[in-house]
C-alpha cells in the first residue's frame, strides 16, 4: 500500500474539497489516462487494487504512471466508543481528488488494450471516472 514515509503532523482536520483541480488535470507521461469526473477520497487500498486491475489486464506490458498519492490521514474511533474523549487513532491514508485529476497513464501498450485496462480500473474506484487520449493520437 501506498503511504507516506514521514508526516509534520498525525493527525490532519478534515477539509472540504471544492473547486476543479487546477493541476494534473492532463495526460503528461503516458498516451492514455483515467481521470476522475467527481469529487472524492480514494484510500491506498483503492487506489492499488486499481493498479493491479491494470497491470494485470497489459499482462505487465508497457508502463503505468499513478498521478496521485494517499498522504491525508484518515482516523477512526473504536466501535461502540463513546462521544467525546478526542480524536480517534489514525488508521489508513486517502488521497483528495478534485474533478478533471488524471489518477493513471498508460504507455507502450495498444491503445485498444490501455482503454480495456482503465475501465477495468475504474469499477474499482468509488467516484465517476473517464478515460482520456493524449491530444494528436487519436
Amino acid at each position: 500500500m501506498l503511504a507516506p514515509k514521514k508526516v509534520k503532523f498525525r493527525k490532519r482536520q478534515k477539509s472540504r474539497n471544492r473547486g476543479k483541480a487546477l493541476r494534473g488535470n492532463s495526460v503528461a507521461f503516458g498516451e492514455i489516462g483515467l481521470k476522475a469526473l467527481e469529487h472524492g477520497k480514494l484510500t491506498s487500498q483503492q487506489i492499488e487494487s486499481a493498479r493491479v486491475a491494470i497491470m494485470r489486464h497489459i499482462k505487465r506490458g508497457g508502463k503505468v504512471w499513478i498521478r496521485i498519492f494517499p498522504d491525508f490521514p484518515i482516523t477512526s474511533k473504536p466501535a461502540e466508543v463513546r462521544m467525546g474523549k478526542g480524536k480517534g487513532a489514525p488508521e489508513g491514508w486517502c488521497a483528495p481528488v478534485k474533478p478533471g485529476r488524471v489518477m493513471y497513464e498508460v504507455k507502450g501498450v495498444d491503445l485498444a488494450l490501455a482503454k480495456e485496462a482503465l475501465k477495468r480500473a475504474s469499477y474499482k474506484l468509488p467516484i465517476k471516472t473517464t478515460i482520456v487520449v493524449k491530444e494528436g493520437l487519436e
